[in-house]
């Protein structure tokens, strides 16, 4: 009853389980962006990103400090340890930001501040169009309509919506009829302002009531806003007042587009749905889709309008979830049929079947209490377990059974109930000393900072939860009812198992004579192995083909949307052509988060979907490659593309090769990354060198003639705001129409600004009844910009990036560069250091020999506590190292480099190889105290435990085999451990076979 509570509690606990891709991962960043349209770089590092940066540094607990300044942008991030409590560190960040406020100019857009939080990227993102609806009529539709009905579905927290028309009032003001009536810009704000208001009055009291007042003097329509009256000092009458629609067009019209979205070449609006933290990606997804397909149902989404997915976590999730999934329940197939094999008996397999889903179940449990979700990690690891949860039941039921064959019952009626518990007595022992070097050589994981630590995290408690489970189930389960079978028939062995056992124990009489033969035949094998291994291309994490590919497309600075546009326009029709490319959602001019938008009229992102790597005949990186030179065959003069899958950011860079040089002058810091480009060109391995830099904007300054300025009364403010007008146009007011508001933008049409000669004839205000124009208190001068500016810990930089060819090894290539740069110079008061992945990569092998060396220490400590002796723990550890051969050949023919997940497969190694040892020394002990002579022990102790360790090994790896292999999405991150597993265990287990007697022959010498 208490297996079947368990049963019944571990399903419910399954059902309360969030599913999501990866871990719940918060990275130690805040950031901060600050929106100034129009400003330029140079200006915003000066009066927006020093003062933010001086603010942010002094957060309790940052450790570093970078902005990136552009062109009406600051972007500060604030980096903290890894294992800081972001929440607060978010709230202090937060406090600085709100006493930095006052030192920023009026003009920005209010600050947005946010953690780096993985789970605020939207889980689904459609693109909605429409062949009937005019861009601003969909794009209100979206705003106003469609996306309320998602807001308040379980687990979504935002329907954001980016690109299209956004409705706006313009209006457009005629100079010269300005002047005419001795008005200005201001005045024309002012009035507008003043005169669209609703004001509160205050109350009234009647005989019989209490009744609140208010000026009601909003527009209520266009029409109105267009006869008001312009009365100035020379206005004689009312009668002779100016109408606003005799010095200016109304128009009811858009926002400038300066970010066009489109969906493999049709023009739409983005519309994202995030959820909330703890929400169920896969449950948020398919509510949406429900909802939709509701909303189509009930003619509540007009016919004309499409909604496309473009972005949609939930399927590469559910993919890779069924893959896991799969692979475990695979395994656990196949695991038993191994059973079956060795033992034969239908009802003895049955009970290692029981045995897994129940210790699967316990895991459940135990995963929802400690707060896990399902996801990669977790189902990895339960694959990975598999084939461990049956290795204390296999030696359970393995021993039971031989006892129960060897005694054959006088009385048929009486259970065998005393041969099962002998035989339990005698493995408890061996199975609680195997569970202990298992949990204990994972154990120093757990204790792993930095991404890693937060990555695998769940994997490790998850195996941690199996293997705990699996030995609760050999200790109770497994023994309750293999004692209740009873030997009806006593059924021979198998003539080749009894051929294979006999020969096995000849062949360790043998060895054991002749102690010197594997030590001559394993010990160079291992030195070599090694070799190989510390060699090998290191990497830190694996990438996860989600089929997901980025294209980023870089023009010459100042360069118009609309050739933009024609640009992207011949990249997607070559795209389109790819039988491998499902859609291309493209961004141009710009980028887009959310309500979040980033203006940049020569830059474009396109984002390309692939087909499912199970479908397709290449990688995603392999297709990049691919793809390359066919755009590189437009010749599209003056572009720049760049090809790239995301991936983990490990260092200050969101390259994996990046050299920073800190400085002050921005001239100084640009020639020295020319330099760094020069010297780096020849270096093997590296491609896409660029430098930060190497892009200046031409700028259009306006200097103000002081002396005449004040002669005139015209300060310098009134000569920005005018040119702001002019250009751009000012916010004056809203508008509001069936209860949603739209902006009043003032501005001149920009059919009058076409030229630099415009520029002059700007009208600025009136001295003494004359007309004062821009070119009579200010010139013009053109001078070079800077794109962006970088900054490192308050100091600027110059960054220096390139990427890898063709996936080389990362160590490798920066070594070959840090060969190139021995000799390079800098000027006093600079400095050079790496920001790329190089020093993660390092620092995450170092702390991984330490914990692996940790591992194999906890391991001998639990040992000599169970053993109480130092002898036989010593005898079983030395078998551990010999494992790094079958590692070694494992990564040598899968072609897989040395990553993080490989070193935890050593980790895990370290733990569980000391299994088969340590069932042998125990059987060993047990024959010598039966009586037998030393070396008749040893061998017969491996012929009686030659088939649970051939058993224990083999479901194990069987078990691990669909994962080793890496079929489907999702299983590149987990696949290099497996193989080390599967690799290293079957090698350890010809090891324990052959080393193990011979080393406890030479240890215990008679």
């Amino acid at each position: 009853m208490i297996a079947l509570a368990l049963l019944v509690l571990g399903l419910f606990m399954l059902q309360r389980l969030g599913v999501n891709l990866l871990p719940d991962i918060i990275f130690p960043d805040v950031r901060v962006r600050i929106v100034d349209s129009g400003v330029p770089a140079s200006i915003m590092e000066d009066k927006v990103t020093r003062q933010l940066e001086e603010q942010l540094a002094i957060t309790e607990g940052a450790i570093s400090v970078q902005s990136r300044t552009t062109e009406s942008r600051s972007s500060i991030d604030l980096s903290f340890p890894y294992g800081t409590d972001i929440d607060v560190a978010l709230r202090d960040a937060s406090n600085r930001l709100d006493r930095a406020k006052r030192f920023l100019p009026d003009s920005i857009e209010p600050p947005v501040i946010y953690k780096r939080d993985p789970s605020q990227i939207p889980v689904i993102e459609f693109i909605v169009s429409s062949n009937q609806k005019t861009p601003i009529e969909l794009r209100s539709y979206a705003d106003y309509q469609l996306s309320k009905w998602f807001i308040n579905l379980p687990g979504v927290a935002s329907a954001e919506l980016g690109g299209g028309l956004v409705r706006e009032i313009q209006v457009i003001l005629d100079q010269q009829r300005l002047a005419a009536h001795q008005l200005n810009f201001k005045d024309i704000e002012t009035l507008i302002y003043n005169e669209n208001r609703d004001i509160a009055a205050g109350r009234i009291y009647t005989e019989f009531d209490e009744l609140s007042t208010r000026t009601d003097a909003r527009f209520e329509s266009l029409d109105e806003l267009a006869q008001l009256s312009l009365i100035s000092d020379t206005t004689q009458q009312v009668d002779d007042a100016v109408k606003l629609n005799e010095i200016a067009d109304i128009l009811d019209t858009h926002e400038d587009e300066r970010v066009s979205i489109r969906l493999n070449g049709l023009e739409g609006v983005k519309l994202s749905i995030q959820k909330q933290p703890q929400a169920n990606t896969v449950a948020v997804v398919d509510a949406v889709n429900q909802r939709i397909t509701q909303l189509k149902n009930e003619q509540l989404i007009p016919e004309d309008v499409q909604i496309t997915p473009v972005d949609d976590q939930a399927v590469f999730i559910k993919h890779a979830l069924n893959n896991a999934s799969r692979a475990a329940l695979i395994g656990a197939f196949l695991a038993m049929l191994v059973v079956y094999f060795f033992l034969g008996d239908l009802r003895r397999t049955l009970i290692i079947g029981t045995a897994i889903p129940l210790a699967i179940v316990i895991t459940f449990i135990i995963m929802e209490i400690t707060g896990l979700t399902l996801n990669i990690m977790t189902l990895g690891g339960l694959a990975l377990g598999i084939g461990m949860l049956v290795d204390s039941t296999i030696v359970m039921l393995e021993n039971i059974s031989r006892h129960q064959q060897s005694h054959q019952l006088q009385d048929a009626d009486s259970p065998a109930l005393d041969p099962a518990l002998q035989a339990a007595n005698e493995v408890n022992s061996a199975i609680v000393a195997s569970t202990s070097t298992n949990l204990v050589a994972v154990l120093p994981f757990l204790f792993m900072s930095g991404l890693a630590g937060l990555l695998f995290k769940e994997l490790i408690i998850t195996i941690s939860a199996a293997i705990v489970s699996s030995t609760l189930v050999s200790l109770t389960i497994v023994p309750s009812l293999a004692a209740r079978l009873k030997q009806v028939t006593q059924k021979k062995p198998k003539k080749i198992f009894i051929s294979i056992a006999n020969a096995y124990e000849k062949f360790v009489h043998f060895i054991i004579k002749h102690g010197w033969l594997p030590f001559v035949i394993l010990v160079p094998a291992l030195f070599f192995s090694t070799q190989h291994i510390l060699n090998e291309k290191k990497i830190f994490l694996p990438q996860i083909d989600e089929g997901r590919v980025y294209l980023k497309i870089s023009g010459e600075p100042g360069m118009r949307l609309n050739e933009m546009n024609n640009v992207v326009d011949k990249i997607e029709t070559l795209l389109l052509k790819d039988k491998e490319v499902i859609t291309i959602f493209s961004t141009i001019g710009g980028s887009v988060f959310g309500r979040s938008q980033r203006e940049s009229s020569n830059s474009s992102l396109i984002k390309i979907q692939l087909t499912s790597s199970s479908q397709r005949s290449m990688t995603a990186q392999q297709w990049i490659t691919y793809i390359k030179p066919k755009i590189n065959a437009l010749n599209l003069i003056g572009i720049k593309t760049r090809l790239f899958v995301l991936g983990f950011r490990l260092g200050k860079s969101d390259e994996k090769i990046s050299i920073r040089v800190q400085g002050e002058n921005l001239q100084t810091l640009n020639q020295i990354g020319n330099q760094l480009i020069e010297q780096l060109g020849s270096v093997d391995g590296i491609r896409n060198l660029e430098q930060t830099y190497e892009e200046n904007h031409k700028e259009l300054k306006l200097k103000v003639l002081r002396q005449r300025a004040a002669d005139l009364g015209i300060k310098a403010s009134d000569i920005g705001y005018a040119l702001r007008v002019a250009l751009d146009g000012v916010l004056v007011s809203d508008y509001i129409e069936d209860d949603r508001e739209y902006n009043i933008r003032l501005r001149l049409s920009r059919s009058a600004m076409l030229s630099n000669d415009d520029l002059k004839h700007i009208l600025i205000k009136h001295h003494n009844g004359q007309a004062i124009y821009l070119n009579e208190v200010a010139r013009l001068e053109f001078s070079a910009s800077p794109s962006v500016i970088e900054r490192d810990n308050q100091q600027r930089v110059v960054e220096v990036t390139a990427s890898l060819i063709n996936d080389d090894d990362l160590t490798q290539v920066m070594n070959k560069v840090d060969e190139q740069l021995q000799n390079f110079s800098l000027p006093e008061g600079y400095f050079l250091y790496d920001g790329g992945d190089n020093e993660a990569i390092k620092e995450g092998r170092d702390m991984s020999l330490i914990l692996f060396s940790l591992a194999i220490f906890l391991v001998f400590v639990v040992m000599a506590v169970q053993y109480e002796s130092l002898k036989n723990p010593l005898i079983i550890l030395l078998g551990i190292p010999f494992m790094l051969i079958g590692v070694a050949g494992g990564l040598y023919f899968r072609e897989l480099p040395v990553s993080m997940p490989v070193w935890l497969g050593l980790i895990m190694l370290s733990g569980i190889v000391v299994n088969n040892a340590i069932v042998l020394v125990e059987q060993i002990g047990i024959e010598r105290k039966a009586g037998l002579l030393l070396n008749k022990a040893i061998s017969h102790a491996a012929r009686l435990r030659l088939r649970p360790i051939l058993m224990t090994t083999i479901t194990t790896v069987v078990g691990m085999l669909p994962l080793s292999i890496g079929l489907g999405d999702g299983a590149e991150m987990l696949q290099p451990l497996a193989v080390v597993i599967v690799w290293g265990l079957s090698f350890s287990m010809l090891v324990s076979l052959i080393l193990i007697p011979v080393l406890y022959r030479l240890f215990h010498a008679e």
